[in-house]
């Protein structure tokens, strides 16, 4: 189905034009590649890290925390969790030299 929606819409405009098309059809803030451990919260990890300006380590303390009970490995998120916090700690406060 999809090849032949895609075949159909190939011959009927530019690459160009059909790529445009569904570039503003599906936005990226609207799908999730990989899973659904997302997909039922009121806010997106994603959304709330960009908004809030987090740096990566911050913003990976929200993701794994986000999902640890959704995903299926939920010690190892929560470990991660604290990871990225001890290298907040370590990175920004100088804490553990």
């Amino acid at each position: 189905m999809l090849e032949k929606e895609l075949s159909d819409s190939l011959t009927n405009e530019s690459n160009y034009k059909y790529y445009l098309r569904r570039m503003k059809e599906e936005r990226a803030s609207t799908k999730q590649v990989g899973g659904e451990h997302y997909k039922d919260c009121k806010i997106q990890p994603v959304e709330y890290i960009h908004k809030n300006k987090l740096d990566y380590f911050e913003g990976n303390v929200v993701k794994y925390i986000t999902r640890h009970r959704k995903k299926g490995e939920g010690r190892k998120d929560i470990e991660k969790v604290i990871h990225y916090a001890q290298l907040i700690l370590e990175l920004d406060y100088g804490e553990g030299e």
